[in-house]
């Protein structure tokens, strides 16, 4: 597919470091995490699409029919797209290392492209993830480097199922780290710090990468 199906930024990075992608949340658009993106990552190659339906107005990447309740063969839709998205510009840019940041909606569209796709991101950061049905996973997730963020009084992604995600992914053996703060559904300065360091340990430095 090509690099262009989604309305998107891309901000090049330096020689060596990650390709980075960002997935905004609902109401967001391709520059909402841009700058947590050139934070997190420093030095990255930042591609941060804008979500293609419409929400009343509100950017989205899949259609729902309420709070929580998704089109499912819209979500079927979207992700085959984003997959496409992905790899064309993991093949564009020839990164050795592929990364995943996303928030809300964003979290969601990239959980769904992991669970289709394990090979496509080396690990991801999903911030207060939504995910109310059991994932079907295509391939393994074995030892895939996850971050989950979320608040213990989050009205839109409520605690259970963040807990109820995070046993899946266990059960996947994946390599899972769940990090909460007393909040809702904000990003708070403490799970951005924690998203960081998760990071850091899955990139290489840059002298790595200058011998690579």
């Amino acid at each position: 597919m090509s690099k262009d199906i989604y309305i998107h930024r891309l901000e090049p990075g330096e020689p060596g470091r990650p390709l980075v992608f960002a997935f905004h949340g609902t109401g967001g658009g391709e520059d909402q995490l841009l700058a947590m993106a050139w934070d997190l990552v420093p030095g990255g190659t930042i591609v941060s699409p804008r979500g293609d339906v419409s929400e009343h107005g509100a950017a989205r990447f899949f259609r729902r029919t309420g709070e929580g309740v998704y089109d499912m063969d819209d979500l079927a839709r979207a992700t085959a797209k984003m997959i496409g998205f992905v790899e064309a510009h993991a093949a564009d840019t020839g990164s050795g290392q592929v990364l995943g940041i996303g928030y809300s909606n964003g979290a969601n569209i990239l959980a769904t492209t992991m669970f289709a796709r394990p090979d496509l991101f080396d690990a991801v950061v999903l911030m207060h993830p939504l995910i109310p049905f059991q994932p079907r996973i295509e391939g393994s997730l074995k030892g895939k480097r996850i971050l989950i963020t979320a608040g213990r009084h989050d009205p839109i992604c409520p605690p259970n199922l963040t807990a109820r995600l995070e046993s899946w992914l266990i059960a996947a053996e994946a390599d899972v780290t769940l990090d909460w703060h007393s909040g809702g559904h904000e990003v708070r300065p403490g799970e951005l710090s924690a998203a960081k360091a998760f990071l850091a340990g899955s990139t290489p430095t840059q002298a790595q990468g200058e011998q690579a």
